[in-house]
């Protein structure tokens, strides 16, 4: 049976598998199948145990066969981040110092629901070292190319399964956002995509979490429905997750049942620091028009913050990645690291603990801001990237009206320190073919109302190419 993992919804497949009109040992082949004919092109793919696959394929028809039913995402082949454990699989956090770590015993939380609801896991998804930058390359395994561009990247730190999604190795995979990561992988390959708000997808389990405070686990879909419907399995209290939140009493696919924006929202095309490329202005302010079109009322909100908060941001990720590094391997070692990353580390050497305090309390004032601004209106609406997917070439530099800069990624990191549910959806393309995404935040635990207007919003756009690797 031939499967098409870009168009066929979550919900197909499974009813599919649930009526024994297709099985799990299928869908799971014709995940294998495209891996192997794609993946040696776009090398989204770090790890594929077919074996194991077929086996827990084989187990989900059984329960089929036998009457039962193994989940509402029954038999679906997933992906998973190299940052997230897969029993079996090793996790290597895209690093040579984690490359003969033991394979993983047991599932991290988000895992073991997946599997819960039915999925399959295939293997595991590239990822930049510790998930530390927005471009997906890394020493061990290489660089990760963009499916609608193979010169472009895909994006970082859920490159891997941004790529994968997008040449539709598989319909379904993980992701973590402790920046951007969720969000920019999708802008960059067409994608919806969606950071839940801290919490609502729990970490848990023995180990404390890389970025406590900063970082949000989440499944990646080509489309917002599939995304709900994954989301829908996995969001739930988590007892030894310090930060995780209650399950709201609405139901996550409801969002699905009527999806409508708010009657009021806010559009700030810079966040009142950036400076965004031209042409992707121009793609994000016609989206915007769909939005009004849609009986919204956008009102323009030239500065959301006083200034740039990405230093903060930094003083925590570069504490962060010191205390894994320190736990790994000696100092001697960090010669063989991305230079930009080892100069990350011997900064963060230096800080002070005030200093980290002091960028906590930032994380504390963003929200503050934003808590305010949400009085007026229910979302706010921003480019997901000031510039589309830039050249791998460019080293992780992007392009922002021609020149070359870090900033590229200059939207996405505040509404890490506040905590707060933030969407893209692909808003269209450059004039080079290149996708470009509209960033949707909401409210605290606002995780609904920006799944209602993602829904909406992706609706009208009416955007449905596909990438021409796949």
């Amino acid at each position: 049976m031939d499967f098409d993992f870009r168009n066929d919804s979550l919900a197909h497949l499974a009813a599919m598998v649930r009526a024994k009109e297709a099985s799990a040992k299928e869908l799971a082949t014709a995940a294998l199948e495209r891996i192997e004919r794609l993946n040696p092109t776009v090398n989204a793919f770090v790890a594929i145990d077919a074996e194991r696959t077929l086996g827990q394929a084989a187990a989900v028809d059984q329960i089929v066969q036998s009457g039962g039913d193994p989940g509402p995402l029954a038999g679906i082949p997933i992906g998973v981040k190299d940052l997230e454990d897969a029993a079996g699989f090793r996790t290597t956090h895209g690093s040579e110092m984690w490359a003969d770590e033991p394979p993983a015993e047991r599932d991290s939380v988000l895992v073991a629901r997946l599997r819960a609801a039915g999925c399959v896991v295939v293997g595991k998804t590239n990822t930049p070292t510790l998930g530390w930058t927005a471009k997906t390359e890394n020493a061990l395994f290489g660089v990760t190319r963009n499916p609608w561009n193979l010169e472009h990247t895909p994006g970082g730190s859920s490159g891997g399964t941004a790529a994968a999604l997008a040449s539709g190795m598989v319909p379904l995979a993980t992701g973590s956002d402790g920046g951007g990561s969720i969000r920019i992988p999708a802008h960059c390959c067409g994608l919806s995509g969606m950071k839940p708000s801290l919490g609502r997808v729990p970490s848990g389990g023995p180990e404390p979490p890389g970025w406590p405070g900063l970082s949000s686990k989440g499944p990646m879909t080509r489309r917002i429905e599939d995304t709900v419907r994954a989301l829908d399995v996995v969001v739930a209290p988590e007892p030894t997750d310090l930060r995780s939140l209650p399950r709201p009493e609405a139901s996550w696919l409801a969002a699905l049942e009527d999806p409508h924006p708010p009657a009021r929202a806010m559009w700030s095309p810079t966040l009142g620091y950036g400076t965004v490329d031209a042409e992707v202005l121009a793609i994000c302010e016609r989206a915007i028009g769909v939005l009004e079109s849609l009986g919204t009322e956008v009102t323009v909100v030239d500065s959301v913050f006083d200034e740039d908060p990405v230093t903060p941001w930094l003083t925590l990720t570069a504490t962060y990645l010191l205390r894994a590094f320190e736990d790994r391997a000696p100092k001697e070692r960090w010669g063989d690291l991305d230079p930009l990353l080892a100069l990350m580390l011997e900064r963060a050497r230096e800080l002070s603990g005030t200093r980290v305090a002091r960028a906590l309390d930032e994380c504390h004032r963003v929200n503050h801001r934003l808590v305010q601004l949400f009085g007026d209106a229910r979302i706010l609406v921003t480019p997901t990237c000031a510039g589309a997917a830039p050249p791998i070439a460019l080293g992780g530099l992007g392009l922002v009206n021609g020149e070359e800069t870090q900033a590229w990624v200059s939207f996405t990191y505040p509404f890490n320190m506040s905590g707060s549910p933030a969407a893209t959806v692909c808003a269209g393309f450059t004039e080079a073919g290149l996708p470009v995404g509209l960033q949707l935040v909401g409210p605290a635990h606002g995780d609904l109302v920006v799944l209602r207007t993602a829904a909406a919003l992706e609706a009208a756009l009416g955007i449905d190419r596909l990438a021409p690797v796949g």
